[in-house]
């Protein structure tokens, strides 16, 4: 996580506890604003499809990818209000997946040299 997105989530959260506090019942909301975003970032892919008859095409790719930078900024938000650091739990999860990976990547090759 770059200074800006760590700066920025660590505001949110200042003015959010300032606001409203920073008990069990906010961390509740600032979970479910996570899923809010994640409406607006489907809302808006619907829109680059033009699902909609209706509506037609009303988003581009780059409005979608803007909704799904919310989704991550309401996610960090999230996580630091559950008092833990946005970047050392996106880390370890990014190292989860990559770990995952390696593994299928192993078992994969392995199935290959299996068949020939």
């Amino acid at each position: 996580m770059d200074e800006t997105t760590r700066r920025a989530v660590d505001a949110a959260v200042g003015w959010l506890d300032a606001h409203h506090g920073s008990g069990p019942q906010q961390q509740t909301m600032r979970i479910l604003k996570v899923t809010e975003e994640a409406g607006e970032a489907a809302s808006a892919w619907i829109g680059v499809q033009g699902q909609n008859p209706r509506k037609g095409v009303t988003h581009s790719p780059r409005e979608v990818a803007d909704e799904l930078a919310d989704v991550a900024l309401a996610s960090f938000v999230a996580i630091r209000s559950l008092g833990f650091d946005p970047a050392e739990v996106l880390s370890a999860k990014a190292g989860k997946v990559l770990d995952r990976m390696a593994a299928h990547i192993t078992a994969q090759q392995g199935r290959d040299r299996a068949e020939h």
